[in-house]
């Protein structure tokens, strides 16, 4: 069944899901008849997928920000979002036949799924297996750096995280490796003895740093730990 999707669930709806599960957005209206002819055979061909793309309706009256988003010039138009990005889409009614091939195009690989099951193992022969096809997966580099962490391997997980680009993501696994490396039994006392170094000592700075990372944003001692350190250096 499809999803009705609002300006306000659009985000957590569409672009956060479609991070995992490729998203159908049907852009209608009730007055709209071709939109009405055009629903059941969306509802039918995504429901053939067995859950493999969620289908999801924009009442464009309702909800115009979504239709501005899209710059919809006519309706039903009808967009494929993967990874939070559209990729591909077409506007006006369209036979069944064509309908699915659209669908079919944004379906996952047989190599994409071989990949996801492989991460969702989960194991380090599953995820060596993925970047031996795949050097640069960012999913899998992260996993495995994680479980390199987790097993006293952090020099190698600092070696992998460094195929890719600095991330949140890579920026959490690399500070828990080097924090590893030079265990801290509490946070509050090894921040205040590297205060006084952080703004002459890059170690010092980046161990500061590594220790806010862990502690994350929802700790209530991080942002004033990060002023204390904005202070020192600047």
């Amino acid at each position: 069944m499809p999803i009705d999707v609002t300006d306000a669930t659009f985000e957590t709806e569409v672009l956060e899901r479609s991070m995992t599960t490729p998203v159908i957005i049907d852009l209608w209206a009730p007055w709209c008849g071709p939109c009405v002819a055009l629903t059941p055979i969306l509802e039918r061909v995504t429901d053939a997928t067995n859950g493999q793309v969620v289908l999801v309706k924009v009442n464009v009256d309702e909800n115009p920000n979504i239709a501005r988003a899209f710059q919809a010039q006519s309706i039903p138009a009808v967009y494929a979002v993967r990874d939070g990005q559209v990729v591909d889409g077409f506007v006006g009614g369209q036979p069944e036949h064509v309908v699915a091939q659209f669908v079919a195009s944004v379906l996952p690989t047989e190599e994409e799924v071989e990949v996801e099951e492989l991460i969702a193992a989960g194991d380090e022969d599953s995820l060596r297996a993925v970047l031996n096809e795949l050097p640069g997966h960012e999913d899998a580099i992260i996993a495995l750096g994680e479980l390199l962490v987790a097993t006293d391997r952090a020099e190698e997980a600092l070696a992998l995280l460094a195929r890719i680009p600095e991330s949140e993501r890579t920026r959490k696994v690399a500070a828990a490796a080097r924090v590893s490396m030079k265990p801290v039994d509490d946070y509050d006392e090894k921040l205040a003895s590297l205060l006084d170094s952080v703004k002459a000592d890059e170690q010092a700075r980046q161990e500061y740093i590594d220790i806010l990372e862990l502690m994350g944003a929802d700790d209530p001692r991080t942002a004033g730990y990060r002023k204390k350190l904005t202070a020192r250096l600047f």
